[in-house]
């Protein structure tokens, strides 16, 4: 099943949203939080109680290669762990270039939006 994303310029939205998903039975394992910051992405996780995309997700090989990556080829290399395709995750990326925060959600039926 591909992913669902939606595009973000607020912590404050992204915490309402990840709630609403969560109130339609969303679990938290299926709900990821991505910005190009480690450290917002961290804090916005936090507060929404949401996944952000770790060694567990990409596995320990892809892990390790990410510390030696590019940010942008780090970003984009989570994207595609997930479930995107190479172009999704070039275009994802450069929305976090931006500043947006992208919350994802995996493991849903195709019917699924929000």
């Amino acid at each position: 099943m591909k992913p669902v994303y939606r595009e973000f310029y607020n912590d404050e939205e992204v915490v309402n949203v990840v709630k609403a998903l969560k109130q339609k039975n969303i679990m938290e394992d299926d709900i990821y939080v991505i910005t190009h910051d480690d450290d917002r992405t961290d804090r916005v996780a936090d507060n929404a109680d949401a996944n952000t995309i770790t060694a567990s997700e990409t596995g320990l090989g892809t892990s390790i290669k990410n510390t030696f990556r590019s940010k942008g080829d780090e970003l984009r290399s989570k994207f595609e762990e997930i479930g995107f395709s190479e172009p999704e995750a070039e275009q994802l990326e450069e929305e976090l270039d931006q500043g947006k925060i992208i919350v994802a959600v995996t493991n849903q039926n195709e019917s699924f939006t929000f």
